[in-house]
């Protein structure tokens, strides 16, 4: 609960708010919340309508799916949540409720990284957010399902769709694999001898700029090298299936799925790894994030009004981040 905005505010009142020792001196709160001195003279004026909790808006967006092997389906992309509220979730949510965080606790920062051949994608985290890894493609549920050459498996509620099947199970220039799934819609079916193209990702504004991520990989084909047949295309960051060969990786930082590996008389080729994925933290630019050293991140200050700060790998689970 903010401390008000004017009127009497006593140390005791500072203290209940923000915690401390006794006996209360005001120089244990330098910098403890916005407009609150670091260094130098404080006074208790400064303290008035601050708050030891903040409104954070996030995009957690986990890490692709491996495309599958051997004319298998592609791989789905990384599942997508979100709460800024001109943006949707993924699977078709609304944005979720902003986070209400405390200043100066650290929070688990995480950025999933994509799943290599036949694997699934690794989860994405902020505080109490998780964000499920894409689906591999051989039918794997995930954020996004990874399609399949058979049934494509299930996405997550709120996190994005199933993946792309194919009823052509066998035989030369006819099996195919779908397409992986994406946050913003299913995988396509693997047709005769056609791969599923990757389902759709979803718009993300959140940093001032609009990009659209977390789509599914193309599903790849069973065809012998007098016809090829034609590969499923990956989107929004995911991986095409390429005729004859491995699949193409999905794009890093957009948790875009991995595209099918190919098979031919001659080749069993791998699916493509899935894309890393991200977390975007949106706050007050009367606010600062610190990060623990294992994060890789930039700020963005080019929203009149916030801070923004753009997460795009962590060298273990972790690592964490700290408001002031």
């Amino acid at each position: 609960m903010a401390l008000p905005a004017s009127g009497p505010i006593s140390l005791n009142d500072i203290q209940t708010e923000f915690g401390g020792t006794n006996p209360i001196a005001l120089s244990e709160y330098y910098g403890v919340a916005g407009g609150v001195p670091a260094s130098g003279e404080i006074s208790i004026s400064d303290f008035y309508g601050t708050s030891a909790s903040i409104s954070v808006d996030f995009l957690v967006v986990a890490g692709g799916g491996g495309g599958g092997s051997t004319a298998r389906g592609g791989g789905g992309g990384g599942g997508f949540r979100n709460s800024y509220s001109s943006d949707s979730s993924g699977g078709g949510a609304s944005a979720e409720s902003s986070l209400t965080l405390n200043l100066g606790t650290a929070y688990t920062v995480t950025v999933g990284a994509g799943g290599a051949n036949n694997t699934k994608g690794s989860n994405s985290v902020f505080a109490t957010v998780t964000s499920i890894g894409g689906g591999r493609g051989i039918g794997g549920t995930g954020g996004s399902g990874g399609g399949n050459r058979g049934t494509g498996g299930s996405g997550t509620a709120n996190q994005g769709y199933a993946g792309g099947s194919s009823t052509y199970l066998s035989g030369n220039g006819s099996a195919s694999g779908g397409g992986g799934g994406g946050a913003g819609a299913a995988g396509g079916t693997g047709g005769n001898g056609v791969g599923g193209n990757g389902g759709s990702g979803v718009t993300s504004t959140i940093t001032g700029s609009s990009t659209t991520i977390a789509g599914g990989g193309g599903g790849a084909v069973y065809a012998d090298p007098t016809y090829l047949g034609t590969p499923g295309t990956g989107i929004h960051g995911g991986g095409s299936a390429v005729a004859g060969t491995v699949g193409n990786p999905g794009t890093a930082t957009t948790g875009g799925g991995g595209g099918g590996g190919w098979l031919t008389n001659t080749v069993n080729a791998n699916g493509g790894a899935g894309g890393s994925g991200r977390v975007i933290i949106r706050v007050a630019d009367t606010v600062t994030a610190s990060f623990s050293g294992g994060v890789t991140y930039s700020t963005i200050t080019s929203v009149s009004g916030f801070n923004i700060y753009y997460v795009s790998a962590t060298s273990t689970t972790s690592e964490t981040v700290t408001f002031s």
